[in-house]
């Protein structure tokens, strides 16, 4: 059996990024950077007023500190204004915020720090050169990295790579899962279950998961255990995938099946891993392109623990995320919990907040059984018990890996 950690390491080992593709900036958020970002121009490109007000020469109002100063008001500049307008000694422009400084301003006065009329303005207060300014290139110069290679594209980049005149960057696009469910008992959500029969839960829970995770999802649904049909599937998905995804197939003659048919692509290691749920599970770098394959439990519950513990990690890792694991956080256990000795245990649970205290408390759920698909839906964490600990009372502390949404 082998522990947790050491199939961690197997799996993001695997965490390869996909090719860079020009994409539009409206498409990047979310992707990684895959070229440096040179500014052709700098930003902003002129000087500019940073709010409504008037602009001056800042030793014209240098006598506002003993007193009133009162200048002719000669015209106004809004943004995007392209006429050329130059200031002469003893006057004052008003302007809004993002207009052109006029030749010879060096300051722009606030409208607060004046009495506002607009033929001749009384300044109550001097202003320093530079006030209120934002000078040309202040944010960026030209021939600086406005986006480094291998930063995450968030909001910030995004509008940068706007404000420098990018409408594309080359990006690591995002990983291409794929979802295939097996079992001939199984039917789709559109149809009624016969004698035997039960719905398709993992395609749809599985494909939720990787997508909330960050990645690209073809919920390819249900394929029956013809052998012929489930080659076919794979090695298209295969062809278009940097992840696979098969639930279902684990265990008994039908997992023999699968685990033959799978090992035409490549090795499909199936040794169990030292967990609970989810400790029956296959992984494999399989095709041409060494495809990331994970083979996961029939059962929802234990499935999507598999995919918690390992498969989102590697989405997030070919993201380019620096940590690829949710946050870990302390809570005290409000009912007690038992764990298999040997396994790591994740229990799903609810995190609460002391209302007096404000420590975090910890409701398991669904101790009753793995199978238990409406629990996690209720869940917000998993709560992570090491191997060797057999039992945690209640009022004690346990690690606790919380759930939250794009986490």
């Amino acid at each position: 059996m082998r522990s947790v950690d050491d199939q961690l390491v197997r799996v993001l080992g695997a965490a390869v990024r996909p090719p860079p593709v020009r994409v539009a900036i409206s498409e990047a958020h979310g992707q990684l950077c895959a070229e440096e970002v040179v500014a052709e121009r700098a930003l902003p490109g002129f000087d500019q007023a940073a709010v409504d007000g008037y602009a001056v020469r800042s030793v014209d109002v240098q006598a506002a500190a003993d007193g009133p100063v009162t200048l002719p008001v000669v015209g106004e500049i809004a943004a995007g204004s392209h006429q050329p307008r130059r200031l002469q000694p003893g006057q004052a422009v008003r302007v809004t915020a993002g207009a052109p400084l006029p030749t010879l301003a060096d300051a722009v006065m606030p409208l607060e720090y004046t009495d506002g009329h607009q033929a001749r303005v009384t300044v109550r207060t001097p202003v320093p050169s530079g006030a209120f300014v934002r000078r040309a290139g202040e944010d960026v110069q030209t021939g600086d990295i406005a986006v480094r290679s291998g930063t995450v594209v968030g909001s910030a980049q995004v509008g940068l790579l706007a404000a420098v005149g990018r409408d594309k960057v080359l990006v690591h696009p995002r990983p291409r899962v794929s979802v295939v469910s097996l079992g001939d008992e199984l039917v789709d959500v559109d149809r009624t279950p016969g004698p035997g029969q039960v719905y398709d839960v993992n395609s749809y829970a599985l494909a939720a998961a990787a997508r909330d995770a960050g990645a690209e999802v073809a919920r390819v649904g249900i394929v029956a255990s013809d052998p012929r049909r489930l080659r076919d599937i794979v090695e298209s998905r295969l062809l278009s995938s940097e992840i696979l995804l098969i639930s279902g197939g684990t265990g008994g003659y039908a997992g023999e099946d699968v685990r033959s048919t799978l090992a035409e692509f490549g090795e499909l290691d199936t040794t169990r891993i030292a967990m609970h749920p989810g400790s029956a599970q296959g992984y494999g770098l399989l095709g041409l392109g060494a495809v990331p394959t994970f083979l996961l439990p029939s059962n929802p519950m234990s499935a999507l623990v598999v995919f918690e513990v390992f498969v989102r990690p590697l989405i997030r890792a070919v993201l380019g995320k620096r940590n690829p694991h949710r946050k870990l956080v302390a809570a005290r256990l409000l009912s007690p919990i038992t764990s298999t000795r040997g396994r790591r245990g994740f229990v799903r649970g609810q995190l609460l907040r002391d209302p007096d205290s404000g420590d975090l408390l910890l409701q398991p759920l669904g101790l009753s059984g793995t199978h238990l698909l409406a629990s996690l839906a209720e869940a917000n964490c998993l709560a992570v018990i090491d191997e060797e600990v057999t039992e945690v009372p209640a009022g004690e502390e346990i690690q606790v890996r919380f759930l939250a949404h794009h986490g």
